[in-house]
């Protein structure tokens, strides 16, 4: 189950990360501000599939 879930976390932050590429080229963002846009948006990211995991880990 571990290893499915894993499996599903990294297929999700990649197609996350693909569409915020999409977000910065579509609204122009300047490209020192693109990195911590990626990095805010992986990190919450990242909380909600552990907290996931969690969730249907203990239910």
């Amino acid at each position: 189950m571990i290893s499915i879930f894993i499996i599903f976390a990294v297929f999700i932050l990649f197609y996350i990360n693909k569409m915020t590429s999409s977000l910065c080229l579509q609204k122009e963002i300047p490209e020192e501000r693109q990195p911590k846009v990626f990095r805010t948006i992986n990190i919450l990211i990242t909380i909600l599939l552990i907290s996931s995991f969690v969730e249907i880990l203990y239910a």
